[in-house]
């Protein structure tokens, strides 16, 4: 950090333009950015006044995988407590997973979206354990996953998944609730999957992400000389999504005239294209997410109410993983199974103790956080399994869950409800289903496993799945 307390960061780029644009970005967030165009100036740089104060560094990865993977061992050789973030173009797992062994701290992926950049330039300088910048990547290890597949048993994260499955073979709007990274994006690729409309595409637009001023051109398009700039014509995500799915995330980001142009779209099932003289129509079905809720937003007057009830048609709210605790031993190894089944990685265990690490950590940045901590384990370790000496700051941060016997949390903590809010007791049918649920999420869908563990038949069990309304995906 300078003496005038904003903290530096070196950029390894020969690009004015990317120059002058992470300079600006980086600005915002009270950072100052110097510039080494090669790594000979980089290397030279650390020892300068400058260089001896860097708080991070940021390698935009124009130079070969030889030079750059040489570019991190050095630096990391000469200063090793400074992070060092790569910046590419291209989403390859074995580029990343070789950066990380060199020593870089994070792989970020472009275009990187401003609020993604500056959050991980904080996370890295401040050795923190946010939500990490992995998350261009590590969403997109293997192909999305369907309802059977997503693991999870507490009542408040089944009953989220029974409303999605539900809803998938509707044709209504959906909107998906819930805190940054508790998987949002995978619950939508989940319903376009379980959906008649799966054979088509599902896009993907980050309301966030986008400037306003651009973000109606962006959904809905525009015709050639609409607007100084309109060079040509341009297909909006909606009109490029016809027959599929469009998912909108940060949804709460959208413009004011972006609402009342979703609104209408809505209403009446034409878009109107910057410029044109007729609406178009298009069958699309959106998804929405927000980051809490977005009554909040309304009632604030920050969005529209109208069309807030239209998004609003199926509701979902995917609690955050600190209230899913007991989810996390059997979430951790399939994530881990997902990570390690891609180029350059292997097959590797968690050992208990590890999973006690993991299980005792409140987790702000959710799944997608425990995914990004579970990817740099795996890039690292050099054993044929996860310790908990692969986890090093989530133990340094753990709150005191651990439970004393075997080091797991205790699955009483899985969360079935015994009580009403008045103080009374559940009907023993609903305690019945929480838990028959709760075995099914545990035991992935494994009939005979949860009957056998239940203690009754399989006949049994089916009666009383039709008995209490559970589906086998439950």
């Amino acid at each position: 950090m300078t003496p005038t307390g904003m903290r530096l960061v070196m950029l390894i780029d020969d690009e004015p333009a990317q120059q002058r644009l992470v300079s600006a970005l980086a600005a915002r967030a009270g950072w100052r950015t110097i510039f080494a165009a090669d790594s000979e100036t980089a290397i030279a740089m650390l020892g300068t006044r400058d260089g001896m104060m860097l708080d991070a560094v940021l390698l935009d990865h124009a130079m070969s995988d030889e030079e750059a993977m040489a570019l991190i061992r050095e630096i990391k050789a000469r200063r090793h407590q400074l992070p060092i973030l790569m910046l590419t173009a291209v989403s390859d797992v074995g580029t990343a997973v070789a950066a990380m062994r060199a020593g870089a701290t994070d792989f970020l992926v472009k275009p990187v979206a401003p609020e993604r950049l500056l959050a991980a330039l904080e996370a890295a300088a401040g050795d923190s354990l946010a939500a990490g910048e992995l998350r261009p990547l590590t969403e997109k290890l293997s192909a999305p996953l369907h309802f059977d597949e997503i693991v999870g048993s507490t009542p408040d994260f089944r009953a989220a998944m029974a409303i999605a499955a539900k809803a998938a073979r509707a044709r209504l709007p959906v909107l998906i609730e819930g805190e940054p990274g508790v998987g949002k994006e995978m619950l939508a690729e989940a319903i376009h999957a379980a959906s008649p409309r799966a054979k088509r595409p599902i896009l993907h637009v980050n309301c966030a992400a986008i400037p306003a001023n651009i973000i109606v051109s962006h959904l809905f398009g525009h015709e050639k000389g609409a607007f100084p700039g309109a060079f040509a014509r341009h297909i909006g995500k909606i009109a490029a999504s016809d027959g599929g799915t469009l998912f909108l995330d940060d949804i709460h980001s959208l413009s004011a005239e972006g609402q009342a142009a979703l609104l209408i779209y809505l209403t009446t099932g034409h878009l109107q294209p910057l410029g044109a003289r007729l609406p178009v129509a298009a069958d699309v079905r959106i998804i929405a997410a927000a980051s809490g809720r977005l009554q909040d937003a309304v009632d604030a007057g920050q969005f529209d109410g109208d069309l807030y009830t239209r998004l609003a048609a199926v509701q979902c709210t995917l609690p955050p993983l600190r209230h899913r605790l007991a989810d996390i031993p059997d979430l951790s190894r399939h994530l881990l199974a997902r990570i390690t089944r891609q180029p350059g990685l292997r097959e590797l265990g968690i050992t208990d103790a590890a999973l006690a690490v993991l299980a005792s950590y409140a987790w702000p940045g959710n799944v997608r956080q425990l995914q990004n901590v579970l990817f740099r384990a795996a890039v690292l370790c050099e054993g044929d399994a996860l310790t908990a000496a692969d986890f090093p700051h989530i133990a340094s941060h753990s709150s005191s869950l651990r439970s004393h016997g075997s080091g797991l949390v205790h699955h009483q903590q899985a969360g079935v409800t015994l009580y009403l809010p008045d103080g009374n007791m559940r009907p023993l049918d609903d305690i019945e289903a929480d838990i028959i649920r709760l075995a099914i999420g545990h035991y992935r869908g494994r009939m005979t496993e949860v009957a056998r563990r239940l203690g009754i038949g399989r006949s049994t069990l089916y009666r009383k799945l039709s008995d209490l309304g559970i589906s086998e995906v439950a």
